[in-house]
C-alpha cells in the first residue's frame, strides 16, 4: 500500500467518516498529503556521505474559511500529516535534523479552496534527528580529515526562525518557486541574490533586484560574508553561520 492510500485508510477512522461529508467538494486532505510529499522530495539535498536531508517543518497555508471547517481536526489531522510525511521520507531514504511538524497557518491572499505549502530545516539541538524518522540517522560524525563545518543561513522573519544549509556551490534566493532557497516576502524579486561557496569562502551577489539588499546594514552589491554577518532583504533578514557549533 502506497503512502498516500496508507493515509487515507488512516484519516477515514479518525471521525467515522465525518471528513468525507464535510470536506466533499472542498480542499481535501489527501490534497495536502500529496503536496507534502512534493515538497519533501523538491527540497531534498545530498549532505554528505549520501546522506539526503529534506525539510522536517511544514506549514500549510490556506484561506480562513477552510482552515475553520478542518479547526475541529487540526490537531488529528495534522499528526497524521507529519506521520505520512515520515513514512514518504522512510521509504525515499531521505532524513531530517529535528521532528517532523506540520502546521496551519491563514496568511492573506489565499483564496477558498486553494492552499499553499512552506517547509524549512530546523534543527532541534540535542536531537540528531527525528525518532520516527523510520530509523534514519541524524548527522553522521565526521571522519578523519574532513572539515567540521557545515555553512547555513538563519532565516529570520518576524518571530520565526529557520535554517537552511548551504549544500551547493552555488544559491539563488528568491521568491519564484524554482529558487534554492525561497523566501515568500512580497518585497523579495524572482531571483533576488546569489550565494556562491568554494574554497571555504561565501560570496553574495545581487541579481539586480528591485529593492537591493544590505550587508550589517549597509547597501551592497556584493560582498564576500563572515561568519555572523547579517543580510537584510525586504523583510526578511538572513545570518550567516559558517559552522553548525
Amino acid at each position: 500500500m502506497g503512502v498516500l492510500q496508507a493515509f487515507e485508510r488512516r484519516l477515514g477512522g479518525l471521525v467515522e467518516g465525518a471528513f468525507a461529508r464535510v470536506f466533499k467538494g472542498d480542499v481535501q486532505p489527501v490534497e495536502i498529503a500529496g503536496a507534502l510529499t512534493r515538497e519533501s522530495d523538491d527540497r531534498r539535498s545530498v549532505v554528505g556521505a549520501g546522506r539526503v536531508l529534506t525539510s522536517n517543518q511544514y506549514v500549510v497555508e490556506l484561506s480562513t474559511h477552510d482552515f475553520e471547517r478542518f479547526k475541529e481536526w487540526q490537531a488529528e489531522l495534522t499528526d497524521e500529516l507529519a506521520a505520512m510525511v515520515r513514512e514518504h521520507a522512510n521509504e525515499a531514504g531521505y532524513s531530517f535534523v529535528g521532528p517532523v511538524v506540520v502546521t496551519f497557518g491563514t496568511p492573506a491572499g489565499v483564496g477558498q479552496g486553494t492552499f499553499r505549502v512552506r517547509s524549512s530545516v530546523v534543527a532541534t539541538e540535542g536531537a540528531p534527528s527525528d525518532p520516527g524518522d523510520g530509523g534514519h540517522p541524524g548527522p553522521r560524525p565526521a571522519p578523519p580529515g574532513a572539515l567540521p563545518t557545515r555553512p547555513r543561513l538563519i532565516i529570520s522573519v518576524g518571530d520565526e526562525e529557520s535554517a537552511y544549509f548551504l549544500t551547493h556551490p552555488v544559491t539563488i534566493v528568491g521568491r519564484a518557486a524554482e529558487s534554492d532557497l525561497r523566501l515568500d516576502d512580497p518585497g523579495i524579486s524572482r531571483r533576488h541574490a546569489e550565494l556562491r561557496w568554494a574554497d571555504g569562502r561565501l560570496e553574495l551577489s545581487d541579481l539586480d533586484s528591485t529593492n537591493g539588499l544590505t550587508v550589517n546594514g549597509v547597501p551592497a552589491s556584493r560582498a564576500e560574508l563572515r561568519d555572523g554577518d547579517r543580510i537584510d532583504i525586504a523583510s526578511t533578514t538572513l545570518i550567516f553561520r559558517r559552522d553548525e557549533d
